[in-house]
């Protein structure tokens, strides 16, 4: 279960959205559309999967790192958030939009 309360609100945001699975995957709690991860809660930060330029403007910011997933190679759509901003709910918003666009979903590269 959850036990980051910032999680959590993500999470209740999308409890109606009947697309939307949730679970452990790759050893940390997330949210799935269309059987694709789209945000996840690793090590206490918010992790979602984003455009790439999205991503590079989020690092170049100052406000995420480009999400290693433990294999030494940071993932170029994955941004790993460094802190509470900027507001989770609206990346975890971007995300699902972004995976959930393509009708055989996006894989994890």
């Amino acid at each position: 279960m959850i036990e980051d309360p910032r999680f959590t609100a993500i999470a209740d945001l999308f409890v109606d959205d009947s697309r939307v699975s949730h679970g452990t995957m790759m050893a940390s709690y997330g949210l799935k559309v269309g059987g694709k991860i789209f945000a996840m809660l690793v090590g206490g930060r918010l992790v979602v999967k984003l455009p790439k330029p999205r991503v590079d403007a989020l690092v170049a910011a100052g406000l995420a790192e480009r999400f290693d997933p433990g294999h030494g190679r940071p993932m170029k759509e994955w941004a790993s958030l460094i802190g509470d901003e900027p507001d989770w709910a609206g990346l975890a918003r971007e995300a699902i939009a972004f995976v959930g666009a393509s009708p055989v979903g996006r894989g994890l590269g």
